[in-house]
């Protein structure tokens, strides 16, 4: 059902089963997949890319123009996934030149005043609570959990499965599989519950404890962790792409383990 108080420029291509509630505004430039809900007052701007089975609630605003001073009017666009569930007021920017898009995946929900900036790019199954920001070009894994009012910087990259806290401001890269503190921020053990969750055997997730004690929670800076954890422990998925994911790198990586004794 489309309500005739919308407005979809008649360029716009929406597919079948799609239901646009009043006041909503859909641009030219726009492609909305089958069995989606557009909410009253949602603003599908152009370079929206919208997979199905999603659903827009009030205010969001998808494929904004970016909030980024270098952006010049380059067409880029914002690529939003199936079945996600975008809250009330979050706002994704479409990308800019850097990479020419900003990419949302699959089954994420996105709580009330999230803002996912230009060229950002997250995976599936993803969980961010209310007033997640986002800076420009940043990548989030599969199965992230954000707790709400944390803040990323530009550039961060966020392993799958880590869990961030409410409230961190994360300005390094967070590694896969882990909590981390809003305190330091700084890692605050394995992400036990969340691994059992998604069907990690009990070898696994014993496998990533034992690597993450080796990087986190011993004197070894992280380079001779890593090494010192490929000579030493079994190979699995789970340790090389701990131990890669450090070793990429760019912008460091959280603090590690520190008791308040040791502080």
């Amino acid at each position: 059902m489309i309500s005739n108080l919308a407005y979809i420029h008649p360029n716009a291509k929406i597919g079948k089963n799609v239901t646009v509630e009043p006041f909503a505004y859909i641009a030219g430039d726009v492609v909305i997949g089958d069995d989606c809900w557009i909410g009253p007052g949602a603003v599908i701007h152009d370079g929206a890319r919208i997979g199905k089975g999603n659903k827009i609630h009030t205010a969001a605003s998808i494929a904004c123009i970016p909030q980024d001073l270098k952006f010049a009017g380059e067409v880029t666009t914002a690529e939003i996934g199936d079945y996600n569930d975008i809250r009330e007021y979050v706002t994704i920017s479409r990308g800019t030149a850097s990479r020419g898009k900003t990419v949302v995946g699959d089954h994420n929900l996105l709580m009330a005043y999230v803002h996912i900036a230009h060229d950002d790019v997250v995976g599936s199954h993803c969980v961010f609570a209310n007033r997640i920001s986002l800076a420009g070009e940043v990548e989030v894994g599969d199965w992230v959990v954000l707790g709400g009012h944390a803040a990323v910087h530009q550039w961060v990259r966020i392993g799958a499965h880590a869990m961030i806290q409410g409230g961190a401001l994360v300005g390094q890269d967070v590694p896969p599989y882990i909590i981390l503190s809003n305190e330091g921020p700084r890692y605050a053990g394995v992400n036990k519950v969340g691994l059992n969750r998604r069907g990690f055997t009990p070898e696994q997730i014993s496998a990533v404890h034992d690597v993450c004690r080796m990087l986190f929670q011993s004197d070894m800076n992280y380079m001779e962790a890593c090494e010192k954890a490929e000579k030493e422990l079994p190979q699995s998925p789970e340790r090389d792409y701990l131990i890669d994911f450090i070793r990429t790198s760019k912008r460091g990586v959280c603090k590690p383990y520190s008791s308040k004794k040791r502080e």
